[in-house]
């Protein structure tokens, strides 16, 4: 499961991306996203920070500043966005690309049963998630739908 504040960091990159693909798009402070994302604005604070240091939004100080997108939505990679606020996103230590660790009870995992079944389904999960980008989730019926469906 995504995490409250990858929910909220989501909900503030749609914002933004819709703020975006306005004929005048302007600067939107932390208390506009906050409202339009129905998102707590401590919380959003810490996450616009860290969305950021990413690169995906930049800043603008001053009267008429605030936070926007920094890159097209198409850029903008969930399983990144995942990786960067809910951390590694694999279900076993031994599978992360980022967060690599041997699990402490495996002799040998060549043959771990318990790591060649979570894989498949890690991998497969993976295909999707990193070809999911904010575009994706802007679109209306988009894959996420397409998912409901099934």
């Amino acid at each position: 499961m995504i995490t409250q504040k990858m929910k909220y960091a989501l909900k503030a990159l749609l914002v933004l991306a819709d703020e975006a693909g306005l004929e005048a798009p302007k600067p939107l402070t932390i208390e506009e996203i906050a409202t339009r994302s129905d998102t707590p604005k401590r919380f959003l604070e810490h996450i616009l920070l860290d969305l950021r240091k990413a690169g995906v939004v930049s800043s603008v100080r001053g009267r008429s500043g605030g936070y926007s997108l920094l890159k097209p939505p198409r850029e903008v990679s969930i399983s990144d966005l995942l990786r960067r606020i809910d951390g590694p996103i694999a279900p076993l230590p031994c599978l992360s690309r980022s967060a690599y660790q041997r699990c402490e009870d495996c002799d040998n995992e060549e043959t771990c049963r318990i790591r060649k079944v979570f894989a498949e389904v890690f991998w497969s999960y993976l295909v999707l998630i990193d070809s999911l980008t904010l575009e994706d989730m802007l679109r209306a019926g988009g894959i996420g739908a397409r998912m409901l469906d099934v």
